[in-house]
């Protein structure tokens, strides 16, 4: 049985990664190409190392620490998926709130965790007075298909500090 619930800033260590597999085999990416979304051979396999675990830690605990949201997936006491939300708002009106993480465990991927937690999040931030979630998500073409089956599409205005960080990833807003 899966269980849902805020995560608090003093749970979020390395030790609650330690059943959760981030590994993705990936094999095609969507790139760009003058103006238009093409789909393209690009092999390599996606995993964190200690150090990304680490930054991941402390980018969840400052998400929280600045008013944004942080909700997990358990399976058996074991955390297997969880979504950010950061709090502050960008986009003028289109008045975005970022969507900074989403990853659900290798074990577990396809079984409706990814949804609930994607809903979850969704949630929060319209409470929160948003009117879309941006997203600046990975271009595997097995991730760009799940945010499509949320009801993205590429964002009306990029976040030019995401597009700078990771020129690759696709720049998605989901309507709330």
């Amino acid at each position: 049985m899966i269980r849902y619930r805020e995560l608090h800033i003093e749970e979020i260590n390395r030790e609650l990664f330690k059943y959760f597999i981030r590994h993705q085999n990936v094999t095609k990416c969507w790139r760009k190409e003058n103006h238009t979304w093409v789909v393209k051979n690009a092999p390599f396999v996606d995993d964190w190392s200690e150090n990304d675990y680490k930054i991941l830690v402390n980018c969840l605990k400052n998400t929280l620490s600045t008013g944004g949201f942080v909700y997990a997936a358990f399976v058996e006491g074991s955390l297997k998926g969880f979504v950010s939300v950061e709090s502050k708002f960008f986009g003028g009106e289109e008045k975005y709130l970022d969507l900074s993480s989403i990853h659900v465990s290798e074990d577990m991927r396809r079984n409706g965790m990814g949804g609930s937690l994607f809903h979850a999040a969704k949630k929060w931030a319209k409470e929160k007075g948003a009117k879309k979630l941006y997203i600046s998500a990975h271009s595997a073409v097995e991730s760009q298909s799940f945010y499509k089956s949320m009801g993205c599409r590429e964002a009306r205005i990029y976040n030019r500090q995401h597009v700078e960080a990771e020129p690759y990833d696709c720049q998605l807003e989901c309507a709330l």
